[in-house]
């Protein structure tokens, strides 16, 4: 006799059988479970959970739902898959485990293990839960049966590995694998897909599939470290003081990882709420310098040419920014344009590529520019570095802006830096600073400036 028990009891009684103790649960793990009883009855095919890490995800959403799932349905077949071939195939000798109990054979008495093999087991009534690692091979294996009934799901449990996922290549690479091998292993159109990961940028899986990625709705449950009211989603495993004081020593990775939005409110390398928006140019000396970063497509990719100042008093202005998408012969007559306009007065930086054909490009457009001082480099060191001389004069209210069209865009790539989809206009931005204060090596950049700021702010 199988008994009707519900995910979330399932869950309590288990974890008491299982451990000796109570399970210390909080209101985030009775939604985590009412959504996935939703995908058990076919309400939901679609499921993305955001959810901080170690707040029992894996636990309710792998272990304890697959399990369920086969209490009910036997010959269910899911594929589950983790950033770690090795963390998916724990998980599985977990379900495995879990499985066997005698508590849960009381409850469900006619799902019975069969055979395991390296990378899956299966039920006597046929069932089967195969594992693999984010971009893994899939072969001979599908979820879902094909009927109307539940047969089955794939899980996704933190596809992308929390270091890598600020490298471009690395999560593409996860979102080719999914497009391309792991979402062509579902057997029926009612076979359910779920994902369930802490945020890690703006461009994750998660947030692919959530803009539309590959053209579905997805459903999709956020639950924040700290919740809209303002209270700790889970006291018992942090509470709200600690989870401000985690967001103060790394606002970046709060936003991200506790907060399911990848990108803190007032920016995390960057402060762009410490900058002044103002509708004139103060008077004074003033050396300009317009900072170029070129796209190397013009397919998604932009170019951008910001105009940074430099005042007597030590303050920097942002003036102008431009951005656009165009091929090689409108960006160079773009270039030359914006010189004209800037004026003479006005220093340029080009960015050189490596190589041979980086120096025949810079030549080029550096001819182009008769009568202009124009320097081009190489970009030397990565993207984060390049930037942090320039965010500290941001961070400490020493840059101002001039108020324009492409002041929004502006500040929301700060506040995503490094983790948002573009950084064109930050890397124009840092190539202009870098221009001004060149031949101090980069840690006394740093520094010097963050020091001279914060006397300019004490003296006024």
């Amino acid at each position: 006799m199988t008994f009707d028990v519900g995910l979330y009891d399932f869950s309590r009684y288990l974890f008491m059988r299982r451990f000796g103790s109570k399970w210390v649960r909080s209101d985030h793990h009775r939604l985590i479970c009412d959504k996935l009883e939703a995908v058990f009855r076919g309400e939901i095919t679609r499921l993305v959970i955001n959810i901080p890490p170690r707040y029992s995800k894996t636990e309710l959403a792998v272990v304890n739902w697959i399990a369920w799932c086969l209490g009910h349905v036997p010959d269910a077949e899911f594929i589950h898959t983790s950033y770690s071939a090795s963390l998916a195939a724990n998980n599985s000798s977990n379900v495995l485990r879990l499985i066997e109990h005698e508590a849960y054979q009381a409850i469900f008495p006619n799902t019975r293990l069969d055979r395991t093999a390296r990378a899956h087991w299966t039920t006597t009534a046929g069932g089967v839960l195969y594992t693999a690692g984010s971009g893994g091979t899939i072969t001979g294996f599908g979820a879902g049966k094909q009927r109307s009934g539940f047969g089955g799901a794939i899980i996704i449990d933190d596809p992308h590995k929390a270091d890598e996922a600020r490298s471009d290549v690395v999560r593409k690479s996860v979102i080719d694998w999914y497009q391309n091998t792991l979402q062509s292993r579902i057997n029926s159109r009612h076979t359910p897909i779920i994902v369930i990961m802490q945020r890690l940028h703006e461009d994750d899986l998660a947030g692919w599939l959530l803009k539309g990625g590959t053209g579905e709705k997805w459903d999709s449950l956020v639950l924040p470290a700290i919740t809209a009211e303002g209270a700790a989603l889970w006291p018992d495993k942090h509470t709200l003081d600690e989870l401000r004081r985690m967001e103060q020593a790394a606002p970046y990775v709060f936003a991200g990882q506790y907060m399911q939005n990848p990108a803190p409110l007032d920016g995390g390398i960057f402060k762009p709420n410490q900058i002044e928006t103002i509708d004139a140019v103060p008077a004074g000396q003033i050396t300009w310098w317009r900072g170029w970063d070129l796209a190397a497509t013009q397919d998604g990719d932009w170019t951008a040419g910001a105009k940074l100042g430099k005042t007597s008093d030590g303050r920097f202005i942002i003036a102008d920014m431009f951005r656009e998408r165009f091929g090689p012969d409108e960006r160079d007559a773009a270039i030359k344009n914006i010189a004209s306009r800037d004026g003479a007065g006005v220093h340029i930086s080009i960015p050189q590529d490596p190589g041979q054909a980086g120096k025949t490009l810079a030549l080029y457009q550096t001819r182009m520019l008769p009568g202009y001082t124009v320097r081009t480099s190489p970009e030397t060191g990565d993207k984060v570095t390049r930037a942090e001389p320039f965010a500290s004069q941001v961070n400490v209210g020493n840059v101002l802006m001039m108020r324009g069209s492409w002041n929004d865009a502006l500040l929301n790539e700060m506040r995503m830096f490094p983790n948002g989809s573009h950084d064109d206009q930050i890397d124009a931005l840092s190539r202009a600073f870098g221009e001004m204060v060149e031949g101090m090596p980069h840690a006394g950049i740093f520094e010097f400036y963050r020091q001279e700021a914060e006397a300019s702010r004490a003296d006024q």
